[in-house]
């Protein structure tokens, strides 16, 4: 599966560049533009991440300072409340560049797959005129997002940053449920893939695999508590913090025990301990994630190492473990939809499909239908295989998860010598972790308080 994702979207690519190169993949298995599609698509995504994340690196910081909004205003300044004390900060460009440019580039990222998302409402089929913005054009897309990113560059500070803060806060809060769901999808998908490999085959490797995924899921949720007790509490004090993780512990159990009690297996035959250790992880990770958007260097050991280690001269930006871990998932799961949508289109090896066009084609005509030329078909003219408006939501909102996450949750026009982002974010992310919780126990007892309907 992979690998024909891959030929899909190097097909994509050489496509691009015309049909010459296009005809140099007509020996590749054909995949549907259902496929092709999203994993262009996520591409593009995952090139943000790549360049957001080289604005970041120590090495450029000083060849950043020559970007537009630098020069035009070395540095800034903005009316804080601390403590509900007003006080003048006064920000040098020098010390936040990276994030300001993090925010440029996300910001432009967001136009795109917003504008995008408001084109595809209430599309149904490929046979829509939009589908040809939808599955072409894939050159001048690119070429349409650089010079977005290009532009935000030329946007000033001021009051932008502290805006696309709040924005970027709102829109990190809905791609984690979002992502939740991306979660709790590949958790039932793959309890019922084994499932039913075991029932018709009686391996018991698929059992094995189901007890050891269980296990695993389990294993490291406790160890991300210990964890959290360690790293976020102290003996005196941290009262919030440890309320956080008890809660979190009670909900891991919770949810755990109502998934096998006898009424909700009578409606969900295929719900288990599985689901319940992979959704236990993930509300312990944005516990974790929440913690460690603490202000309180007490109560944070992460912030109190980088303080201890921080010299006058260093750079202020710093990539920690939570941003490694939420960068690490994001990741997964922008491939994850993909591979999703790829497990559900039709693969063909056969070239008398309708094929469809890339750039060149889309602009000059439809292409033949010859064996040599395109080797990708039209698997949505009966219906889209999945709302495209939606997928484009889902990326813009990814955009700003991506945003708040590569700049640690606070605005980079704040007082990066004191590394506070307020707890904001923290609220925001233990917010997310109980409507997580919440919609996973609806998932459960929707059934059986709601027996009429269908779910």
């Amino acid at each position: 599966m992979g690998a024909l994702l891959s030929l899909c979207t190097v097909g994509q690519m050489a496509c691009c560049c015309g049909q010459a190169a296009c005809s140099l993949f007509a020996c590749c298995p054909s995949c549907g533009n259902s496929t092709s599609t999203k994993v262009m698509y996520g591409l593009m995504l995952l090139v943000a991440v790549i360049l957001s994340c080289i604005t970041l690196a120590p090495g450029l910081q000083s060849f950043l300072q020559k970007v537009p909004f630098c020069e035009n205003e070395q540095s800034s300044s903005l009316t804080k409340n601390f403590m509900n004390n007003l006080s003048s900060v006064s920000i040098d460009c020098k010390d936040a560049v990276g994030y300001m440019a993090v925010y440029r580039i996300c910001f432009a990222m967001f136009v795109f797959f917003s504008l995008m998302s408001l084109i595809m409402v209430g599309v149904k089929d490929s046979r829509d005129r939009r589908a040809l913005i939808q599955n072409g054009f894939w050159g001048l897309k690119y070429i349409i997002v650089f010079a977005g990113i290009v532009g935000s560059f030329f946007i000033a500070p001021g009051s932008f940053s502290h805006i696309w803060m709040i924005c970027g806060m709102i829109g990190g809060f809905i791609y984690l449920i979002l992502q939740f769901v991306q979660v709790l999808d590949s958790a039932h998908s793959l309890a019922e893939s084994w499932l039913d490999k075991w029932e018709q085959t009686e391996d018991k490797k698929w059992y094995f695999a189901l007890l050891f995924t269980t296990l695993v899921s389990y294993g490291l949720a406790i160890t991300g508590v210990i964890i959290m007790y360690h790293s976020f509490t102290q003996d005196d004090g941290c009262g919030l913090n440890k309320f956080f993780i008890t809660l979190t512990v009670v909900i891991c159990i919770f949810i755990s025990s109502i998934s096998i009690t006898s009424c909700v297996q009578r409606v969900h035959e295929k719900s288990g301990l599985l689901q319940s250790s992979i959704v236990s992880l993930y509300v312990v990770y944005l516990t974790w994630s929440a913690l460690n958007s603490g202000p309180e260097t007490k109560c944070n050991k992460s912030l109190a190492e980088i303080f201890s280690k921080s010299n006058p001269g260093d750079s202020k930006i710093h990539f920690g473990s939570e941003n490694l871990v939420s960068i690490g998932i994001f990741v997964l799961f922008v491939l994850y939809s993909a591979i999703k949508t790829g497990s559900s289109s039709k693969f063909s090896m056969s070239s008398s499909t309708e094929r469809i066009g890339n750039d060149n084609d889309v602009e000059g005509g439809p292409i033949s239908e010859d064996d040599n030329t395109g080797k990708l078909f039209d698997d949505e003219k009966e219906g889209v295989a999945y709302s495209w408006s939606f997928y484009h939501f889902t990326f813009a909102m990814a955009t700003l998860f991506l945003m708040m996450t590569l700049t640690n949750w606070y605005s980079p026009n704040s007082n990066l010598n004191d590394l506070h982002p307020d707890y904001a974010s923290t609220w925001i992310k233990i917010l997310s972790c109980w409507v997580c919780a919440g919609l996973y126990i609806w998932t459960l007892v929707a059934p059986i308080l709601l027996p009429d309907r269908e779910f």
